[in-house]
């Protein structure tokens, strides 16, 4: 064989439709764009789902520029439809919309938790700028208060907050 004739051989590789069709694949065939011979598994799906003449029917009505898009769906759509038969991609997007619509339930119930906790936040802030008005020395054993952290003084004890209340007999 000569060189140009291993060449043209080599350059148009029959394309995984002709292949899998037992058909001989020429350099005008539609289905080579989008079905090259080492992805025989793509063809596989969309031959079984709508059959080789479907898909060169629909292939040939779309328009040049939007073809390779419509290609990928009817590839999208036969998954979908040896995955799941009666609903195909529809059954994916059902269950995608399920799940977001769980998500926003979830976001909503973090949302309310975030404002309940930021509640009690301004509760206890609202507690601890109350005890700032009680007599520091006596009760908080030196310790000083800065609107939201104790400080205490080198030589005061620690700040117990449930000997602190025992002992002032506080009730909530």
């Amino acid at each position: 064989m000569s060189s140009q004739a291993l060449s043209r051989n080599r350059a148009h590789q029959p394309c995984a439709a002709c292949r899998m069709l037992r058909r001989r694949c020429d350099s005008n065939c539609i289905l080579a764009p989008y079905f090259p011979g080492d992805e025989a598994e793509k063809f596989f799906g969309v031959h079984k789902v709508f059959g080789a003449s479907n898909v060169i029917r629909m292939i040939q009505m779309v328009e040049e520029s939007k073809k390779e898009d419509a290609v990928k769906a009817i590839i999208y759509e036969a998954r979908s439809r040896l995955r799941d038969p009666v609903y195909g991609s529809a059954g994916t997007i059902f269950h995608l919309q399920r799940m977001v619509e769980e998500l926003k339930m979830q976001v909503e119930s973090m949302r309310a938790q975030v404002v309940q906790l930021q509640e009690q936040r301004n509760q206890l802030l609202g507690f601890l700028m109350n005890v700032r008005h009680l007599d520091s020395t006596s009760s908080l054993h030196g310790s000083k208060f800065d609107g939201g952290n104790f400080m205490l003084d080198e030589d005061s004890i620690a700040y117990d907050p449930i000997t602190y209340f025992t002992e002032n007999d506080w009730t909530f």
